[in-house]
């Protein structure tokens, strides 16, 4: 029973990390690092549960979050491929706009600063209990988990698939590759680099959803708490690679899981809220690495020529 509770909030935990680090990863394929991802979860955090208090609707509210972020991440796309910003400049200005937009809304619209707490908010569809258990551990532990936390993971393959076996997913990572080679092939590169951010701004729509949308109810001041940078990590862990990041950011929600289960201990708040900033630490150190044992080779090779 405790190994199925844990595994569970570890699934919960994971799946906003996984989804960031998605949203990362697809972009980064189209040698974009895309650091606003963390801006776009908190805009699908907020339009979500504004729009489904107001609706009272709850496809409509992960609709309208998926909306918004997109178009967050087409904002991203104007200022970069259409004025010719740096990425990770406009990046960072779409996370302080997302930032004060936000807190903006919550004073102007709702006169709350403090958060959004609608009185009552539709519930998004979780799998049935008892629906799943004929499977051992895994399906008592995917029982209660919410459609989002399923999209989490089905995305995965379904990239995987999009990446390396269509002729668009080929296009993309043509255009991240060898930019002058794509153009010469005939691909528009800009194209499909806001293709990529339009991608990413989906799937951090749903991140940002299932923080606000899943148990929770309700919207606070960055309550994204850097899963965007986390998600980000993991990208850059796994080398852009869609199961190598799903599989780093499992590590990053066992971690945050971990740390949740810590809290009935007498442990400092403040070692179990850094625990998933720590593990993210490692393991960028980890990847830095792996990249650096992996160029030596060739600056050997280059050296003896």
């Amino acid at each position: 029973m405790a190994t199925t509770a844990l595994l569970a909030a570890i699934l919960e935990q994971t799946a906003p990390i996984l989804l960031a680090a998605l949203a990362a990863m697809i972009t980064l394929r189209a040698n974009i690092l895309n650091v606003a991802v963390e801006g776009m979860m908190l805009v699908g955090a907020f339009v979500a549960i504004a729009v489904g208090a107001a609706t009272d609707s709850a496809p409509l509210a992960l609709l309208a979050a998926l909306v918004a972020s997109v178009l967050m991440s087409q904002l991203l796309a104007l200022m970069t491929l259409g004025f010719s910003a740096d990425f990770i400049v406009a990046g960072l200005g779409i996370n302080l706009l997302a930032a004060g937009g936000s807190l903006f809304a919550l004073e102007w619209f709702y006169q709350s600063p403090g958060g959004l707490r609608p009185l009552a908010f539709p519930d998004i569809w979780h799998v049935p209990a008892g629906s799943l258990s004929f499977l051992p551990v895994i399906g008592p532990a995917l029982e209660g988990q919410s459609i989002i936390v399923l999209a989490a993971f089905l995305a995965v393959p379904l990239l995987a698939v999009f990446l390396y076996r269509t002729p668009l997913g080929a296009y993309l990572r043509a255009a991240g590759e060898d930019e002058h080679a794509a153009r010469s092939a005939g691909i528009d590169v800009a194209r499909m680099k806001a293709l990529s951010l339009a991608i990413s701004g989906l799937l951090a729509g749903l991140a940002g959803a299932q923080l606000s949308m899943d148990k929770l109810h309700f919207f606070l001041p960055d309550m994204t708490s850097g899963r965007g940078f986390i998600g980000l990590a993991a990208t850059l862990f796994g080398g852009g690679q869609p199961w190598i990041t799903a599989a780093a950011s499992l590590l990053f929600g066992f971690f945050g899981a971990l740390g949740d289960r810590l809290q009935a201990f007498s442990i400092p708040s403040q070692f179990v809220l850094m625990l998933p900033y720590l593990a993210a630490i490692i393991g960028l150190a980890v990847a830095r690495w792996r990249t650096h044992l992996r160029s030596r080779p060739a600056k050997l090779n280059t050296r003896r020529g």
